[in-house]
Order: structure tokens, then sequence, then C-alpha cells
């Protein structure tokens, strides 16, 4: 069937897909079940080439287009209504040299797909709790995760990327080379390009001692303030967060608690695996424990524990902030509306951003926040649809009860669509230097489905 894509068509080797093509319904849906757009095109691209003419293409036509890397944005940025999907899908190779603990990853790669490949090395990086989240995504981002206390942010451990440029250019960004655009990467969002590989140091990460220990809810307030004074001064290879949820249906968890209001610590522990033990005591010792799976185990089995709860096709909106402490206000408020968790799979978690984090100055990298301890994250999912403005409110009104305790910015992977208004805020004194950046490399805001940074006006 001809249509406006023909031409595109001769240009790449990957597939167009285009409404009325029988795999149409399945290219255009992402992650979040409540975003229905239809984009004009999904172009599943095979090599960089294949992106090249896909930004030409788009540009040249006056076409909005979308990047889709892991499909994971719960804002939904992965798609568009009427424009052009870059799709990373069949793009997830990852590479990984032993010899310099160093690992070159497609954008398509899922953090599963990464922790799979590093593993067979004993090697790691920070990376998602869930092990269905984009790498790229996420590191763009900035990328909080359960090694962060110990080697940093993702972004911190981004050595290179290579990127095309809203002009169709091909770039790579590194510390040496483009320096500019590799500074406003890691952290600055998809606002500069097209990412088609990243390559990340790696650090010694093998078998772990870490799993989940779940308590009533109605203990929230000592679990947290167990969990405040445990993680200020705890070693770093102890990476746990604290989270609320509903009792998952799991065998370690009695019945009558699936489903009900609970606490969580979730994490783990990285150092000498025969100290596992001891530095888990003070979570078991916190309060009644309802059930606890921790031991030994392979990090990929931690980035994965949730993903069987958390299918594609989920209805999703989120919120996140930044704390500086986790105070005893703030803990009040986590107690009320994480007793009142609205479904199986909505979660709220409070994420450490302490020890390696606060290591980077607040403007070696775009991401900012250097001097908080805490990135809250209030995630509401769920299947049903008819459910969506009860959920939505839970978030909404949770995250106004406690954003008076937060900072004026926020975590942008953890954001919705509506929380435009804040993004100069979540960049701080850095957003300006980022306006420049834009400004260099996409001066006509091309790229502009994201948190979205207006080039600065020359």
């Amino acid at each position: 069937m001809s249509d406006q894509f023909d031409s595109l068509r001769e240009l790449v080797r990957g597939q167009v897909i285009v409404a009325g093509d029988a795999d149409y319904e399945e290219a255009r849906a992402v992650y979040n079940g409540s975003i229905d757009k239809h984009p004009a095109a999904i172009v599943r691209v095979s090599q960089v080439a294949d992106v090249m003419a896909t930004v030409n293409f788009a540009r040249n036509a006056g076409l909005d287009l979308a990047i889709r890397s892991g499909g994971h944005s719960a804002p939904g940025f992965g798609t568009c209504d009427g424009g052009v999907v870059i799709d990373f899908a069949a793009r997830k190779g990852v590479r990984v040299d032993p010899s310099t603990r160093t690992a070159r990853t497609e954008p398509g790669a899922t953090w599963a797909d990464f922790n799979h490949a590093t593993h067979a090395f004993g090697l790691a990086t920070t990376g998602g709790i869930i092990g269905s989240t984009g790498v790229a995504g996420l590191t763009l981002g900035g990328g909080i995760g359960y090694l962060a206390r110990q080697h940093g942010l993702s972004c911190d451990n981004l050595l290179s990327a290579d990127v095309v440029t809203a002009d169709g250019r091909f770039v790579t960004a590194s510390a040496e080379e483009n320096a500019d655009l590799f500074w406003a990467l890691r952290g600055g969002g998809g606002n500069f390009g097209v990412v088609t590989s990243l390559e990340f140091q790696l650090h010694p990460v093998d078998m772990i001692y870490g799993g989940v220990v779940i308590f009533s809810a109605e203990h929230a307030v000592a679990v947290g303030e167990m969990y405040r004074d445990l993680i200020a001064s705890a070693p770093e290879e102890l990476g746990v967060f604290l989270g609320f949820h509903q009792g998952p249906p799991v065998p370690f968890l009695p019945e009558e608690w699936h489903g009900k209001p609970v606490c969580v610590i979730v994490g783990a522990w990285t150092g000498d695996p025969a100290e596992g033990p001891a530095q888990w005591q003070p979570i078991l010792d916190a309060a009644p424990v309802l059930g606890s799976f921790v031991g030994p185990l392979p990090y990929p089995a931690l980035n994965t524990l949730f993903d069987p709860m958390l299918p594609k096709g989920l209805q999703a909106y989120w919120k996140a902030d930044f704390l500086t402490e986790l105070s005893d206000d703030a803990l009040k408020v986590a107690a009320d509306f994480g007793g009142r968790v609205p479904s199986l799979e909505s979660a709220n978690h409070y994420y450490p951003i302490n020890g390696a984090v606060q290591r980077v100055g607040a403007d070696e990298t775009a991401f900012a926040y250097r001097n908080v301890s805490f990135a809250p994250v209030i995630a509401g999912m769920w299947p049903d649809p008819a459910d969506n403005p009860a959920n939505i409110a839970w978030v909404k009104d949770y995250w106004t009860a406690l954003h008076q305790y937060s900072e004026a910015g926020g975590y942008i992977n953890f954001m919705d669509a509506d929380d435009q208004s804040r993004v100069a805020d979540n960049y701080q004194s850095n957003y300006a230097r980022l306006a420049e950046v834009k400004a260099t490399y996409d001066p006509d805001n091309f790229f502009h489905i994201n948190q979205n940074i207006a080039p600065a006006v020359r």
C-alpha cells in the first residue's frame, strides 16, 4: 500500500509500520495502558543509518518524533499522535568487555537484558528497580537504583554515548568529545538527540545478600524511623528502600495479608556475603515481621523481583519529589497514604540517594540534586480503567500532602506528563546551561516529547 512513508521505506532497513498493518495495534502500545495514541508511523530501526534517515524524514515532513527505547515511560513519551515513532525494540544488544569492566548497550535493552549480560562476568552498574525498565531512558534521566549509594547514579557511570542530533548528524559524546552534550545527557533526558548506544563503567557485583521484608502498615512509622536512621550511617554496600504496597500474593507472606496495606524494606547488601545477615538484622528487628525473603541471590534476580506483578498494559499515573530528610512529619504522611494504597500494583517508594551520589558536584552533570537524601515516587498502577479517577486522586492527594516537606524539584524519571511546569525546578541552577546546550544541538526543539527543556534564545 502506497502512502507518505514510501520514500522512508526506501531509506531504512527496519520495518515501517502504519495504520492498517497487521502489527500496528501491537506496535503502538506502550507500557502505560492509559496512553492510547495513534502515530502515523512506527519505525522499528535496525541500525544507526535507520535512525538518521528517520530523523531527517520526520524533520523535513514537519512531523512530531517520539523516541521509544525500553518503552517504560510513565507519561508515554515513547509515542505520539500523528507523528513518527523511532522504536528500538529490535536493538537490545549488550557487549561486555571484562578486561576494562565496561559494557556498551543498544538503547532497546532493558535492565533485565543488561544485567543478564554483565552478570555472566560478575559485573554490574547502577540500574533500575524493575527489570523491564529501559537502560537508555533511566540513564538519561539520572538513574536511581539499588547500587546508587555505593556506585552513584546510572548517569554517573556513563562513559560515552552515540547520538543522532536534530539535523541528522551522528556524534559521540564523552568527557573528551562533545563534552557539553555529554554533560547534558547525564540527567537531561531525551532533549538533545536520539541516543543509539551507551557505554558504562561496571563494578564487581555478583551474588548479593538481599530480598524483601514485609511489615503491617500499622508499624510504618517505626519501620520508617529505623530505615531513616539506618540508611544515614550504614555502609554504602547496603542499598535498600522503604516502600508501601498492598501485600503481594507471594508464598512467604501469609494469605490473610494478601491485598492488605503493608510496608516493606527491599534491597541488597553487596559487600562480603558473610556480613549480610548482620546488615539485615536491624531491619528484621524494626517491628513484627509478617513475612521475609532475604538471603543470597544473584543480583539480576533482585532486579526482576517485581516484574511478574507489573506487566505491560497497566494504567499508570506517577508523581515525584526530592527530600533532604525523611522527617517525622513526612513519615506521618507516608504512613497515612501508604496505609491506603489503592491497588496491588501501586507502590510508594523512598529511595536513598546519599553516599556516592552526593560525592558528585551539583554542576558536574545535569542531575543537580546532589544534596538530598531521598527520592520518593508515588507510582499509581492498576489494571481497570474504571478505577482511574480514584487512583489518580490518591496519587495527587498524596503528592500534595508530601510536597510541603520536599524540595521544589523532583526526579524526572518518576514524573508524569502534567509535570512540565516543574522542569526548571528539577534542574535548579543547571537549567540555564541545559537551555544553552539545547539551543546548540536542537535549536528548533524538534525533540520536545519529553520533560522538555526549551532552547535558550540567542
